[in-house]
């Protein structure tokens, strides 16, 4: 039996480590750690510690002499490393209170976990094959968690209260989570604002599944967009809506005109008839944007602001170091807000520049991509950072592992589909049988559309 090339084993296994990383994400519940290491024992971050470490060794095997490409997110990244790392050390040189030190050294290993995931994703994907494989597989396990959420919606129960893992422990309970009567679905997310915030990140990724069959059924190819649309919509989360709103932004204003109308008119349709469907849940929604300002989550946001200025001011460069700022302080349900009181104003920059760099590498990259399927697979990651970004405003991301883990992994995705074009220019589309026989050109034929084989 012949042995499999170098490049093919590398492939299947970066492959392999990823779909494995993303299992280990969705389908243990957040609140099963293992007990002897405490909040540093979910699965999914300790498998993100093993990938930072693996992509480390590999960068001391690389050849000598080898010059990258260009890579801006990767730069973004280190950037971001480096200001939690100063930011770490102010922490341990200044006074700080007992409890506070085990959280800062579990928020940098946390952070090292996250770029685990980016750098083996960024730097281990080999081709765009690879690429579109790790967005379908990501796409498909967001489907099945939507579906989980779904089906607690129908009856009302958590339901991953049944779940148990041998070697792993719950740190919490688990409750259904109800507003103005409805059931407000988390998945096995810890909370519902986390489930509606990763699934504004994974719904572009997978419509662009569903609009390039790759050969694959109705069914497999509708099923995770489907899914995780319904899941968003009852999902009764002002985030989710507000990153959806998002998402779909990006998407609408980058596709062509005649899918930007489908994809529209079918959302309108969907969402009237869930409202006509479940009346309770329109009125719902309307309460939570038109009564706002007399929410007491809104209000409990707003006046945090000036509680954060007080200790902004006391430590405005580096902040007081990630993980230190206690919810017995405040619970400031903002991310950035709790950036710039942990990280500073440096490290608040250098978190945002990460997310901002990759959607302007991506947007200057699609229009230059002669393959639409590549473009749109650029506009999709676009968005999903972009909605990703904006939820972060409503709820303090960093406590939450599975939204973060699902934000730095299509980073990573992002980061690998900019190299690839930089190092090895796209496969172009297919020719068509007419074509075949009349030109050797493999360009696609003048005029055609992003998602015409599928609206045709």
């Amino acid at each position: 039996m012949p042995t499999p090339p170098p490049a093919a084993v590398h492939r299947t296994g970066v492959l392999t480590w990823l779909t494995v990383y993303v299992v280990l994400l969705f389908a243990i519940p957040s609140r099963l750690v293992i007990n002897a290491l405490g909040s540093a024992g979910a699965p999914s971050m300790l498998f993100g510690l093993a990938s930072a470490l693996v992509w480390f060794l590999t960068q001391l095997w690389r050849p000598v002499g080898e010059r990258p490409s260009r890579r801006p997110i990767r730069l973004a990244l280190a950037i971001f490393l480096v200001s939690t790392g100063i930011s770490y050390v102010v922490a341990m040189l200044r006074p700080i209170d007992h409890d506070e030190i085990s959280p800062a050294d579990v928020a940098l290993l946390v952070v090292v976990s996250w770029a685990g995931i980016v750098l083996t994703a960024h730097d281990g994907l080999a081709s765009r094959r690879d690429v579109d494989v790790v967005v379908r597989r990501f796409a498909l396990m967001g489907g099945l968690m939507a579906l989980v959420g779904l089906a607690q919606y129908v009856t009302r129960q958590p339901l991953v209260d049944r779940i148990s893992v041998p070697g792993l422990t719950a740190v919490s309970g688990v409750d259904a989570f109800f507003r103005a009567g409805q059931v407000r679905i988390s998945g096995t997310a810890t909370h519902p604002i986390e489930f509606g915030a990763l699934l504004t990140i994974l719904l572009p990724l997978a419509l662009h599944g569903a609009l390039h069959p790759a050969g694959l059924g109705m069914v497999r190819r509708w099923f995770p967009p489907v899914t995780i649309g319904l899941a968003l919509a009852l999902s009764m989360s002002r985030s989710a809506y507000v990153g959806l709103a998002v998402a779909l932004l990006v998407l609408l204003c980058g596709w062509p005109p005649r899918l930007r109308w489908s994809v529209g008119a079918a959302v309108g349709i969907g969402g009237a008839a869930l409202c006509l469907a479940i009346p309770p849940l329109f009125r719902s929604v309307r309460s939570m944007f038109v009564t706002a300002k007399e929410d007491p989550s809104i209000t409990s946001r707003t006046d945090s602001y000036a509680v954060a200025l007080q200790f902004i001011q006391d430590a405005p460069v580096f902040g007081r170091g990630m993980g230190t700022f206690l919810p017995k302080y405040r619970i400031f349900d903002n991310t950035f807000l709790g950036q710039l009181v942990s990280g500073g104003l440096v490290g608040t920059v250098a978190f945002v520049a990460i997310p901002l760099t990759a959607m302007v590498v991506l947007l200057r990259l699609r229009h230059r991509w002669a393959d639409p399927q590549a473009s749109d697979l650029a506009l999709s990651l676009t968005a999903g950072i972009a909605a990703g970004t904006v939820a972060l405003a409503f709820f303090d991301g960093f406590a939450f592992p599975m939204t973060m883990g699902t934000f730095f992994l299509t980073l990573g995705i992002a980061g690998a589909l900019a190299r690839l074009h930089r190092e090895d220019p796209p496969d172009p589309p297919p020719m068509s049988a007419a074509d075949a026989g009349t030109t050797t050109s493999v360009r696609a034929p003048a005029g055609r559309e992003l998602g015409s084989d599928v609206l045709a």
